[in-house]
């Protein structure tokens, strides 16, 4: 081959060369850790999938261009900081981790690879971050910040469709800070809905069927679920448990929904996923998620069950189906 034919060739395959990490010493592929809290190892995770996807459009290719390594704790939060630590020991370039207490104990674990976090509620009261403009640090990502009114919107939804309740419960884990902006918010909307508001901690899965065994007398009990790592894991467990003591419910994701619940209204959690993807490869580009703002949540979407709702004896109002984005017969 003559000098210009191989100059040629050269840059042909400068161009072709996928734009990953360009600070990676010659033949050391860039890492990725992803730390999931609850969904099990299922090439059918929709948010892990998404994750996937996005890092595919982007022009990555697990074990060509890019590794990515998933870790799973399925639900046991004394398991973050373990798995977390893995990755620091094993020098992963950029760690991916979803919720609150993961997201901490990853922190902890190391103060210079770059995190990318999501569906956190408020990064900046529990330390994460310095601010949702200027992160600070070596920690960004995708908030779970749900905007004032959010669980009075909870509230009011569960009310539309189960007209006849009367005291609605909260249910939370020790593992999540109580969050009494949230609390307040649903005091306030229930009490304007002459609705009883009532607080059930579950330390751990045995206390849930007696928990929610409670809500059944005197009848017209009812409940709501946020994402909490004990009880994302098990959430046909949750779902059946309603089902069985007849018991109307509302959670903030749709796969509860998807598994017998009766409506979910929240966080498009896929798409939240997805733009994590887009954070890391700019990360694994050069840039600092001490410089890259915290992005919140930009689709919600409400989900009704209707099978569950009949067998609940519900009649889900025309106008509450009219405004839900998907129907579940």
């Amino acid at each position: 081959m003559d000098r210009r034919a191989f100059l040629v060739a050269l840059a042909a395959s400068v161009r072709a060369a996928p734009l990953v990490a360009g600070a990676q010493p010659a033949g050391k592929l860039p890492r990725i850790g992803v730390l999931v809290p609850a969904e099990p190892a299922s090439p059918k995770e929709p948010n892990v999938g998404a994750f996937r996807q996005a890092l595919g459009d982007l022009g990555y290719n697990d074990g060509r261009n890019i590794v990515v390594e998933y870790r799973y704790a399925h639900g046991n939060t004394d398991l973050f900081p373990e798995l977390a630590g893995e990755f620091v020991r094993s020098n992963v370039d950029v760690m991916v981790v979803a919720s609150a207490a993961p997201a901490v104990a990853a922190k902890k674990a190391t103060k210079s690879i770059p995190i990318v976090f999501i569906g956190v509620g408020d990064p900046v009261e529990i330390g994460l971050v310095t601010s949702l403009s200027h992160p600070g640090g070596n920690v960004t990502g995708l908030s779970m910040r749900l905007g004032d009114g959010f669980m009075g919107k909870l509230v009011e939804l569960l009310k539309e469709a189960a007209p006849t309740i009367s005291r609605v419960a909260y249910l939370r884990t020790p593992q999540v800070p109580a969050n009494e902006q949230r609390i307040g918010e649903m005091r306030r909307a229930t009490k304007g809905l002459g609705l009883k508001l009532v607080i059930l901690e579950v330390r751990d899965l045995h206390e849930l069927e007696p928990a929610l065994r409670t809500l059944t007398q005197p009848p017209g009990g009812s409940f709501v679920v946020i994402g909490q790592p004990l009880l994302f894991p098990h959430r046909s467990g949750i779902t059946e448990l309603a089902a069985r003591f007849k018991i109307p419910a509302i959670y903030s994701f749709r796969v509860f929904a998807e598994a017998g619940g009766l409506m979910s209204y929240g966080p498009d959690l896929p798409d939240l996923w997805r733009r994590a993807a887009h954070y890391t490869d700019r990360i694994l580009k050069g840039a600092k998620p001490a410089e890259m703002p915290v992005e919140e949540p930009v689709k919600f979407e409400l989900i009704v069950n209707v099978k569950t709702a009949k067998a609940l004896g519900l009649t889900i109002p025309q106008s509450l189906l009219l405004r839900a984005d998907q129907v579940i017969e």
